[in-house]
């Protein structure tokens, strides 16, 4: 009795594969691999160059002065032109109350459109509008809260949270299509048991539906904020910029990609490095939300 013979996926009764077709596994395997280190070329050089650019610009007055407005000439020793702590400071209050605004609304618009409205035609008309305000370019939502809120003379003229409105208008539908789609995981069998137990749906999707989606939710809504945190648009017809340390939302109030977009525009190389630091640590707080989105998900996937 001959001896079973096996593949190279080591099935056992199937036929070999035959030369040709390892060998163009092999070449497209090879192909694919070249584009996507083609692919990274770019990332790698502009994290390199930022790392190159922006450490040189850290030191303890970067983090812990404000901006003087100054423009210092070389060989002048007694000139400072500060650094970005009333940019960092900004940045976490507006990007803070934009997350404080959307990410609940957002969540209850899924909860609606998931336990609720399905698949009726209010439901997928929300859907509509909301994949409609994703494809919106972020300085239209900067151009809307201008009008509605720093034009008419609303609340005063600019002002931190009205930055945080624009931002929390650009993280709603991030939120709302994340959540949607974590929401639609759980499985109906948990919603059927508790629902069979005699527990009011509101019950069911509190006490059940959101904790098992627990995760999902928390990477969905660091996504969102990641995002928030890098726009620059938004916040130029709302937030406007002040050099000064402002920790009332209710002033225009610095941040770093208003810092970043100032300092850039003067020919200077001092304040030019600051804009390179500054975005260095925009970039390093938007990897560190994007790696806790990532541990989220792991741990979702896990339990």
């Amino acid at each position: 009795m001959s001896a079973p013979t096996f593949n190279e996926a080591g099935l056992r009764g199937l036929p070999p594969v035959s030369p040709g077709r390892v060998r163009k596994d092999r070449i497209a395997r090879t192909f694919i691999g070249a584009l996507t280190l083609i692919a990274l070329v770019p990332l790698v050089l502009v994290v390199f160059y930022l790392l190159k650019q922006g450490l040189g610009a850290w030191n303890g007055d970067f983090f812990t002065t404000d901006p003087t407005g100054r423009t210092c000439f070389p060989g002048q020793t007694t000139c400072s032109i500060g650094g970005v702590r009333s940019a960092i400071l900004g940045t976490l209050e507006i990007v803070a109350l934009a997350s404080v605004i959307a990410i609940p609304f957002g969540t209850a618009v899924a909860v609606y459109l998931v336990e609720y409205g399905k698949q009726s035609k209010f439901a997928n008309t929300v859907r509509y509008f909301v994949d409609v305000m994703t494809g919106v370019p972020s300085v239209a939502f900067g151009l809307f809260v201008y009008i509605v809120l720093v034009a008419s003379g609303i609340g005063g003229s600019y002002a931190g949270w009205k930055g945080s409105v624009a931002l929390a208008l650009l993280m709603l539908p991030i939120v709302v299509r994340s959540s949607e789609v974590v929401l639609n995981l759980v499985p109906n069998q948990l919603r059927e048991s508790a629902l069979a137990l005699g527990a009011p749906r509101w019950k069911v999707i509190w006490s059940v539906v959101l904790p098992t989606a627990r995760s999902g939710l928390i990477t969905g809504s660091l996504l969102a904020v990641a995002r928030a945190a890098g726009e620059t648009a938004p916040l130029l017809f709302t937030a406007f910029a002040t050099n000064e340390l402002v920790f009332g939302l209710g002033q225009p109030m610095n941040s770093l990609p208003l810092q970043i977009f100032n300092d850039v525009r003067t020919p200077q190389d001092a304040i030019v490095q600051r804009a390179w630091g500054a975005a260095l640590f925009l970039v390093l707080l938007i990897l560190i939300l994007n790696l806790v989105a990532r541990l989220a998900q792991r741990r979702s996937r896990l339990a």
